[in-house]
Formats: C-alpha cells, structure tokens, sequence
C-alpha cells in the first residue's frame, strides 16, 4: 500500500510517517518501480503499536528501545514492565501534587468563606493576599 493508504488505514498523517521512518522508529518501506513507497501489514501493525504508546505516557526513545528489543528477537517485556514502573511512578508523584494542591485550594475557599462581608468586599482579596505572603 502507498503512503496515503498507510495514513488512512492507521490515521497518522503521511509527514509524521516520514519522520518515524527519518528517526528508525518504522524500518525504511520496499520502494515500487515508480520509486513510491510500498508499505505492508507488518508496517500497518507497527505503526499503530507506534502511535498508541504514546497515549501510555511512554516517549519516542522509549517505544524506539522496544521495537528494538522485538526487532533483534528479544521479547520486549523487561523493557516495557520497566518504563511502565517509571510511568505508575510518575503518575503517583503527579497525584500527589495535585492532592496537595486541591487541599490548598481546599483550605483557601473555606478560610474565604469565613471572612466577615467586609473583608471580601475590599479592593484585593484577603484570602489570597494572606496566602501569598
């Protein structure tokens, strides 16, 4: 299949399929006579793998050292069950701020809330005014 059919059976545009095959994450295509590009359905395969990772939070470096490993032979599985380690890390790390931040915002509201009418009806807020400080 050309490059256009390739983009509209997987939905990556053709010019972020160049840049797969310019960076190695897609093995360079068989070439017709016509000098076209010529794609098959392991190509179709790999490039969905390709652009559903992402989505995982894992990066182009990280999907171009699995496709290595299952390049060469080797099962990837280390290699994924590892950066999925370095990901649930991540995400509990991002977690963890934004419950501190919700609590933060938590108190501010509430303390806010307290505030006698005329503390709020002024020219700045006092609630904020204090937590910056």
């Amino acid at each position: 299949m050309l490059i256009h059919e390739l983009a509209k059976r997987t939905g990556v545009p053709a010019k972020t399929i160049r840049y797969y095959e310019a960076i190695a994450l897609l093995p360079p295509p068989a070439r017709q006579p016509n000098n076209y590009r010529h794609y098959s359905t392991a190509d179709v395969e790999r490039l969905c793998f390709i652009s559903s990772t992402p989505s995982l939070g894992f990066s182009l470096e990280e999907i171009g050292k699995i496709l290595a490993a299952r390049d060469a032979g080797i099962a990837p599985c280390t290699c994924v069950l590892e950066t999925l380690e370095q990901q649930l890390a991540a995400v509990d790390r991002r977690i963890a701020e934004m419950l501190a931040l919700r609590d933060t915002l938590n108190n501010l509201y509430h303390r806010g809330k307290t505030l006698p009418r005329d503390d709020v009806a002024g020219d700045h807020c006092v609630c904020a005014h204090e937590n910056l400080r």
